[in-house]
């Protein structure tokens, strides 16, 4: 089944829930338009239909290998990789000044989303190369803007996060990579670091490590982490490459998914010291590689949504095409199994949570842009607020739905779908690794509790739940029984949220593992809630479409029908986890550790 991308339905949540046209107006954002928004995301469609969604079955079958310290990756990428830097995706989001495009994020997230239901293993290069870019931005010092950004934001070259050390993965005061300062102001690196997404490839002539290490007073603990650039090749002062850095990839990890993407383990420091030079201030590290890990998060959240579209449109394809067993309702013979209502029900669970996510991200990404953009600071603060809640959401919540999606893909295939040629099961495998690296669904869920819901008492939450209440009371002035249904679910929802984020305000000081044995299910819970909100928006829109006769009734009429899907079947699963989370703690925690 070819990719086609949901652009109708792509194009309908940056406009009418993400509000395009406000983004538009903010400093600086005057080139977004709807007509230009169209525009980039049919051409971003049809590059990644016809470039990039192609390799990804044959990647996974022949993946990115490592020879003599070289790294080649799987047949295509290299080629598609060029295409993609030729074309400009690489810049959709970055500054103008660099090279860039200078878009809202709000425009670049379709592009995203598109970019990883072409192929994750593909997308995950340019993921990485965001990241190093809004760090340099925010971070490097003008030589090094000048010097790596806009190599960068063409894909000229391009950037990795070099974190995790064997003994260190989530726990970060445990990094032992030494930088020893030179009396040229640079530093030697040594160390290792593991799991380095593209830390070794063939796409680019160079690429520009951004490594964690300590200097040699450096306090303990997280507090004494810097931030270093380690490019593969050293760059001369005119720009051109020097001498090959002494950072090696030693070995490829062998994956359960993902596997095209070459995950290197990289040696630094083995021939005498990997140069490198200081990225800010000493031991602020950590608070700059945030900056990156910020990015990616909202970036693998994408990738949750994007994989699962992929895989809905896969399932859909093979119901429609595969013959077994004749209609319940009587049929003169064997009738495609979309007839069958548990494929409907699944097809349905797959479409719905698919644009619940994607609509609540979407809606991210223009709070994103409002916080930056925004003429009043006031504003800007707030909206910053209310987007940085969101993001563990996205993540998390966005990417255990992937792991669901495409489960249910697979289960639509039955035994095909467990048959690796079918492609099913690639969806399926790659969907895991969403939900643990750039920080599990419990760190994302320990972030929600800790920094977005205990320090502001629960503030922001509050915030979007009154919004929620706005929304519940355009759905009670509507007739129909859709609307009545989605009324009904999406306010008991809310109300079990708000209990929820009290319950986590009131008792993390009194039984803070307690609170914390339910993070996961409040992460969850939240995206339940606020995505429901949005498809219920959705509807609401979809109706007012209908009504006034405008547009293609047919997408309307399956927009409210996929809210009241979602309403009935995800929605209604919110008491239960809020009983789990109020009342469930003492299950997690009552046996000793000898008992396990």
């Amino acid at each position: 089944m070819p990719y086609q991308a949901p652009l109708k339905d792509m194009l309908f949540v940056m406009n009418e829930l993400a509000d395009l046209a406000a983004v538009n107006a903010l400093p600086g954002n005057e080139d977004a338009t709807p007509d230009t928004a169209e525009a980039v995301l049919e051409e971003n469609a049809k590059f990644v239909a016809n470039v990039v969604a192609p390799l990804n079955h044959g990647s996974d079958k022949e993946p990115s290998y490592l020879q003599d310290g070289k790294v080649t990756t799987s047949k295509g990428f290299k080629e598609a990789f060029a295409a993609y830097a030729e074309a400009g995706w690489q810049g959709v989001q970055h500054p103008v000044e660099f090279g860039g495009q200078g878009l809202p994020k709000l425009l670049a997230t379709p592009c995203i989303e598109m970019l990883n239901a072409g192929s994750i293993s593909f997308a995950l290069c340019s993921l990485l190369s965001d990241g190093a870019i809004e760090a340099l931005l925010t971070a490097g010092s003008d030589a090094q803007k000048a010097t790596y950004l806009e190599k960068l934001v063409s894909g000229q070259w391009t950037g990795t996060m070099n974190l995790t050390e064997p003994q260190a993965g989530s726990d970060l005061a445990a990094v032992r990579t030494r930088a020893v300062p030179q009396e040229d102001g640079t530093y030697k690196v040594f160390g290792t670091k593991i799991f380095i997404t593209y830390g070794e490839h063939d796409f680019t002539e160079n690429i520009v490590h951004l490594v964690l290490a300590r200097t040699p007073d450096a306090p303990a603990g997280v507090k004494g982490i810097s931030l270093f650039i380690v490019p593969k090749f050293l760059v001369n002062p005119d720009g051109t490459l020097g001498a090959r850095n002494d950072a090696h990839c030693v070995s490829l990890e062998h994956k359960l998914g993902i596997k095209a993407s070459p995950t290197a383990v990289l040696q630094f420091g083995d021939h005498g010291g990997a140069i490198g030079t200081l990225v800010g201030e000493e031991n602020r590290g950590l608070e700059y590689m945030f900056i990156m890990m910020n990015a990616a998060r909202f970036g693998v959240g994408m990738q949750g949504i994007g994989l699962a579209e992929r895989a809905y449109q896969k399932a859909v394809s093979f119901a429609k095409d595969r013959v077994q067993s004749r209609d319940l309702a009587g049929s003169a013979g064997p009738v495609s199994i979309i007839h069958h209502p548990d494929v409907r029900r699944l097809l349905m669970n797959m479409r719905s949570q698919t644009e619940a996510a994607r609509a609540l991200a979407y809606v991210g990404a223009g709070l994103s842009d409002i916080a930056h953009s925004h003429a009043d600071a006031d504003v800007r603060k707030a909206t910053l607020g209310v987007y940085e809640y969101l993001v563990p959401i996205i993540k998390g919540w966005s990417t255990e739905m992937s792991q669901d999606v495409t489960r249910d893909g697979v289960q639509v295939h039955g035994g095909m779908g467990f048959i690796e040629e079918t492609g099913a099961a690639q969806h399926y495998r790659d969907a895991k690794i969403l939900t643990i690296y750039e920080g599990t669904t419990a760190i994302q869920a320990n972030d929600l509790v800790g920094r977005k819901t205990v320090r502001d008492g629960g503030a922001v939450a509050k915030g979007l739940l009154a919004q929620v209440r706005a929304t519940e009371a355009e759905l009670a002035g509507r007739d129909g029984a859709d609307f009545k249904a989605i009324h009904a679910q999406l306010t008991v929802a809310s109300r079990d949220l708000e209990a929820v984020v009290d319950y986590v305000v009131a008792n993390v000081k009194s039984d803070i593992k307690g609170v914390f044995a339910g993070s996961v299910l409040y992460l969850k819970l939240a995206g339940l809630v606020l995505g429901g909100w949005q498809m219920a928006r959705a509807a609401l829109i979809a109706q007012q479409k209908l009504d006034a006769g405008e547009g293609d009734a047919a997408f309307y009429s399956a927009k409210i029908v996929t809210a009241r899907f979602f309403a009935d079947h995800i929605l209604s699963q919110a008491g239960s986890l809020r009983s789990a989370i109020v009342d469930g703690s003492s299950g997690v925690l009552a046996l000793s550790i000898e008992q396990f």
